[in-house]
């Protein structure tokens, strides 16, 4: 069943709730398609009156911060020995070359990784563990989590209902087509980052980048 099909068989407050926890558990670090349902229910509540956009975007923004700092409290405990778990879990998205990539992000923007990691649909996952494991300052992390977080979540909402509104009786006919484009970025990013990856691994010898030299920082 199409994803926008089945939300329209669900309450509103599901949807909120559904939002909000798989944005959650995927800024927490696993795996899950949190920008495919946020812009399948922003196309909803554009098209549905019983889902106010507003509470649908306070949603994912929770979602996404709250599920950002768990993450970052879980990397910050868990250390290296954390990633090296992920990895065997799911090599795919935590890898030595994906984590090789994401820690040279971390070294080169500090703290604008975890805000830029919103909109990169692997580096949503990563930000909130990979920030604790390198110990991070608690205060730039969090500022750059609830910025991201407002932005990419609200904004999404706020320009998906948007466009979702100007053009109904187009999107009813052809609503697939948010699903498609979002599908379509995805993968892109997706693609983007492995060869970015690969080209991080070679640099390092296939081994793990080294942790940074970074003194660890009073929350």
């Amino acid at each position: 069943m199409h994803v926008q099909e089945w939300l329209e068989t669900v309450p509103a407050i599901s949807v909120y709730l559904l939002v909000g926890v798989v944005i959650g558990l995927e800024s927490l670090g696993i795996p899950l398609p949190g920008e495919i349902i946020l812009v399948s229910s922003a196309l909803l509540a554009s098209q549905h009156g019983e889902i106010d956009p507003v509470v649908l975007g306070a949603c994912a923004t929770a979602g996404a911060i709250i599920g950002d700092s768990i993450g970052y409290a879980i990397g910050r405990k868990g250390g290296r020995p954390l990633l090296a778990r992920l990895g065997r879990k799911f090599p795919k998205h935590f890898g030595e070359a994906q984590i090789a990539m994401a820690e040279r992000s971390f070294e080169k923007w500090g703290m604008w990784a975890v805000f830029f990691g919103r909109f990169v649909a692997l580096l949503r996952i990563f930000a909130g563990p990979l920030a604790g494991v390198l110990r991070m300052p608690y205060w730039k992390f969090l500022t750059a989590n609830v910025l991201g977080g407002i932005i990419w979540a609200g904004g999404t909402t706020a320009v998906i209902y948007s466009v979702g509104v100007v053009a109904e009786a187009w999107l009813k006919r052809f609503s697939w087509l948010g699903l498609v484009v979002a599908v379509l970025f995805g993968l892109a990013s997706m693609l983007v980052l492995k060869n970015r990856a690969k080209k991080a691994a070679a640099q390092s010898g296939g081994h793990p980048v080294a942790e940074p030299a970074v003194a660890p920082a009073t929350d």
